[in-house]
């Protein structure tokens, strides 16, 4: 085969040589084990370099997604945690997950329940822009929960509905 992978047909070995020396490109074997071998008449080191560019267009198109945190405390004011929350919404909408943990210091940890509350609480007001994917759970002394952003898609109805013209 050439460079196109137009077929060039059955050729001697010795000649198929001469023909890659005559052309100044190299003789790869694409399939050893096949009857006659099938090799190919490339420029070995720009394939290597068109491959290599390839495979760094698809690492810059790949999205990391991390992991962002807020910490609440189990007796904190409403406006603390509206704008802890609102960080929170934050991180999700730019598409990272969310661990939200209390922490709880000295005497606090008789009391998990204020902990529990303040989690499910800041679970529902995030329960538009996320989902839950682990459940509050004890890390030591500290009550984690993490939270995962959900796709929210435009429904064809809506947009439907907003391109008609109406006639009265």
């Amino acid at each position: 085969m050439d460079e196109t992978g137009k077929q060039i047909g059955i050729v001697d070995k010795i000649e198929a040589l001469k023909r890659a020396q005559l052309e100044e490109k190299d003789l790869v074997e694409i399939a050893p084990h096949a009857r006659p071998p099938v090799v190919k008449l490339i420029d070995f080191k720009k394939f290597k370099y068109l491959e290599a560019k390839k495979e760094r267009e698809q690492r810059k198109n790949v999205k990391h997604v991390g992991v962002k945190e807020i910490r609440l405390s189990p007796f904190m004011g409403e406006h603390d945690f509206k704008v802890r929350a609102g960080q929170g919404e934050s991180f999700l909408k730019a598409g990272n997950q969310l661990k939200i943990s209390v922490p709880f210091r000295g005497r606090e940890i008789t009391h998990k329940e204020f902990g529990q509350e303040i989690i499910k609480k800041a679970i529902n007001y995030l329960e538009t822009v996320s989902k839950v994917i682990k459940a509050p759970y004890m890390e030591g002394r500290v009550l984690v929960t993490i939270l995962a952003p959900i796709k929210i898609s435009v429904k064809k109805e809506n947009v439907k509905t907003k391109n008609k013209k109406v006639h009265s």
